[in-house]
């Protein structure tokens, strides 16, 4: 009996995580954000504003709540969480790290903000995405790229947009308006040989980590120069959007509207901290660079009908529909890079689908090799969500009656077969028709 209870305990506790695992929708806005203390959500107001206007259903708890969940009856209970809760060592009620990364594998979307204080859980939960923060008391210091109102310790630090990420999905126009970035916060790592991770924003060459507090620096710096990461996020396997700021400053209202001036007597310049901030939630909580492809049609170029198999050196017309999610609404995507191929475990034809306001094409001839092939597209690109389709089909060998009567490079054997024949018969003629004349013998 006990050996059964254990059992069926098991079996309910996998059908609750796949029951979670099951439940998150891209395009749904709750909206978990954690606090510190409830006085961020006035100094950061202005970005929480910005979320709500973007149509999210925010909730705002307590870091230490007691009651603190984020997945009930096998359900979870949001779709994205803030965590601007840096310093705390343990989330009450049931969340930890291994909650937060199962959240991530169900398809969850994180933001986390650091400080000069990080708690054992935040780092636990950044260490499994490959993410390391300097340690605690460390700030980013700069000693030729820092602002006026800085205190002396040049931990008030200037980025600069030239070491933004190319990538306009990810960081909106903050690149091309070339605004400065305001960052009083730590510095991080990112696994170099984790595809997933992106290096959003780093720090200037001039830049270090380290305890602004000691005179001398009786160590090597966490990090240096631009290995600095200042913002690094990371797309899961799953399409799952993770983002790791290291200054909870930088979502503050005072660096949203703050008119920035470096140490190098140019005029002020506003702060481009509102702009890269909202471009980065819109990608992280996916309401941008999500594609999903439907309608996926292939037929013979002839009659426009979809057989059952296809046959060896038949043309083929492959068709589907791409879209992407734009702030909420599925639009026709425009991506002219999407490829097609036909694959019997290698790849036998590849080519470019050509597209025609979110319908793509391609035409192409079946290989003159028969088997099971699939139909496969695999796009994945920076900042989009990784598209993977796959369709099965067959291609048959030609009938009996397919084959070519005559082959043009066998007239050579054709008229030896011909003349051989041809031979035969005279050789029969003459053989059978053809009489010597023989003389009559004389009589006496």
């Amino acid at each position: 009996m006990a050996r059964l209870s254990i059992i069926c305990i098991a079996l309910f506790l996998f059908s609750t995580v796949w029951s979670a695992t099951l439940n998150i929708d891209s395009t749904s806005k709750r909206l978990l954000v954690l606090l510190d203390n409830l006085g961020i959500r006035e100094s950061h107001s202005f970005y929480f504003k910005q979320l709500a206007d973007r149509g999210f259903d925010i909730t705002y708890k307590s870091s230490d709540d007691s009651t603190l969940q984020i997945i009930k009856y096998g359900e979870y209970l949001y779709d994205h969480i803030v965590i601007f809760a840096p310093a705390t060592k343990e989330f009450g009620g049931r969340l930890d790290s291994e909650i937060l990364t199962q959240f991530v594998d169900a398809g969850g979307n994180v933001l986390v903000a650091g400080s000069n204080v990080i708690g054992d859980v935040i780092r636990e939960f950044a260490g499994e995405c490959g993410i390391e923060f300097a340690d605690d008391h460390s700030a980013v210091i700069d000693h030729l790229n820092y602002d006026v109102t800085d205190d002396g310790q040049h931990t008030l630090i200037v980025a600069n947009a030239n070491n933004l990420l190319s990538s306009e999905l990810i960081i909106g126009q903050a690149k091309k308006n070339n605004l400065p970035f305001v960052f009083r916060g730590i510095g991080m790592s990112s696994d170099q040989d984790n595809p997933l991770l992106l290096d959003v924003l780093t720090a200037s060459s001039t830049s270090y980590t380290a305890n602004p507090d000691e005179q001398t620096l009786t160590e090597y710096p966490a990090t240096v120069g631009k290995r600095t990461l200042l913002i690094s996020v990371l797309q899961a396997r799953n399409n799952a959007r993770v983002g790791f700021v290291g200054s909870l400053d930088f979502f503050s209202n005072e660096f949203f509207v703050k008119s920035v001036q470096t140490n190098d007597g140019k005029k002020p310049t506003q702060s481009g901290n509102q702009e890269l901030a909202v471009a980065l939630s819109d990608w992280l909580f996916k309401q941008r660079g999500v594609l999903r492809a439907r309608n996926i049609h292939h037929y013979l170029k002839e009659d426009k009908s979809t057989p059952r198999f296809y046959t060896v050196k038949e043309d083929i017309v492959f068709n589907v529909q791409f879209d992407e999610l734009v702030y909420g609404k599925w639009m026709p995507f425009n991506g002219t890079d999407v490829q097609l191929e036909f694959v019997r475990i290698d790849p036998f034809v590849r080519t470019t689908l050509k597209n025609k306001g979110g319908q793509l094409e391609a035409q192409f001839r079946a290989p003159d090799t028969y088997g099971v092939f699939k139909f496969v597209i695999d796009y994945n690109r920076v900042g989009y969500t990784h598209l993977y389709s796959a369709t099965q089909v067959s291609v048959h060998p030609l009938l009996h009656t397919q084959y070519e009567r005559f082959i043009a490079s066998a007239y050579p054997y054709y008229i030896s077969s011909f003349s051989m024949m041809a031979g035969a018969f005279l050789l029969s003629f003459i053989v059978l028709y053809h009489r010597d004349d023989v003389p009559k013998k004389k009589t006496e």
